[in-house]
């Protein structure tokens, strides 16, 4: 094969799932391929958080043959692909502009250059240990802090490397706090708390952190640590591309000379502006 002939859509996958093998996915997921031809041409790559229309519109002006994405697309059965709904023109979308879609969601949490190590580099952790074991794979992690900071001061930092958001980072725990061993869960991680408790952290960083679930975490804690950082789904996860981006290239090896990457910049985050945001007043 010529340096200028492209690579198959097959190859490329084959490099995707070692660094994100299905078989590490938990049962209740959906990952693996879900348009496209293992024979065809790839050329650009495009990853993103979730394959909404707009990321789509997005990949197929950009020319790019293959969508890589954390979330998947049809994680419920569906019994129509009509463009009558989202997902319905998303499938004819992907399938008229000739993209594949190929989703590594809770395989992607799980692996060495994952969802969850992006977020514990840019909470600034060094070595990190598995939170917990689920399904026999190593979900969340858990490390330190080169030294300890106030927890403002850590929410603060972590905003410099998470994308913004409308709603911002909420947490819950004093800002002059001292904190120094984080928990980390990109997405939704409030069924977490005991496994959180159990590795001593200060603090934990995940998203999706419904009211009842976080009361009574607050309340367990007596006011102390673990302190809650809730950073949002979307840029929680957002960080990983960057990584897999650079994973994906170097497992490519010279392969990787011949595909153009790029990451999407739409910003799937469904809020859009927040109104009375206050920090812990009265009602």
């Amino acid at each position: 094969m010529s340096d200028d002939e492209p690579l198959t859509l097959h190859e490329v996958l084959d490099v995707v799932e070692h660094l994100y093998p299905p078989a590490t996915a938990q049962s209740w997921d959906e990952v693996g391929l879900v348009t496209g031809d293992l024979e065809q041409p790839v050329r650009r790559i495009h990853l993103a958080v979730d394959p909404t229309l707009a990321v789509v519109a997005e990949a197929r002006d950009l020319g790019a043959d293959l969508l890589i994405t954390h979330h998947p697309l049809l994680l419920r059965g569906v019994h129509s692909v009509a463009t009558t709904s989202a997902k319905g023109a998303t499938v004819t979308d992907l399938v008229v502009g000739d993209v594949a879609l190929y989703v590594a969601h809770t395989n992607a949490d799980v692996a060495a250059e994952g969802v969850c190590e992006a977020l514990a580099d840019a909470c600034g952790l060094g070595a990190t240990q598995p939170l917990a074991m689920v399904e026999d794979q190593p979900l969340g992690r858990v490390g330190d802090l080169a030294e300890p900071v106030l927890l403002r001061t850590f929410v603060e930092d972590l905003t410099a490397h998470l994308p913004a958001t409308a709603g911002g980072i909420r947490v819950a725990g004093p800002p002059d706090a001292l904190v120094r061993r984080v928990a980390v869960l990109g997405g939704s991680g409030d069924d977490l708390f005991d496994a959180v408790r159990a590795g001593g952290a200060d603090v934990y960083v995940t998203a999706d952190l419904r009211h009842h679930p976080a009361l009574e975490a607050r309340e367990e804690s007596r006011g102390g640590p673990p302190y809650l950082v809730d950073a949002g789904h979307w840029a929680s996860e957002y960080v990983w591309l960057l990584r897999a981006d650079r994973a994906l290239r170097a497992a490519l090896g010279a392969g990787a000379t011949r595909v153009v990457t790029h990451i999407s910049t739409v910003r799937t985050d469904p809020w859009t502006f927040v109104v009375g945001a206050d920090e812990g007043g009265s009602p």
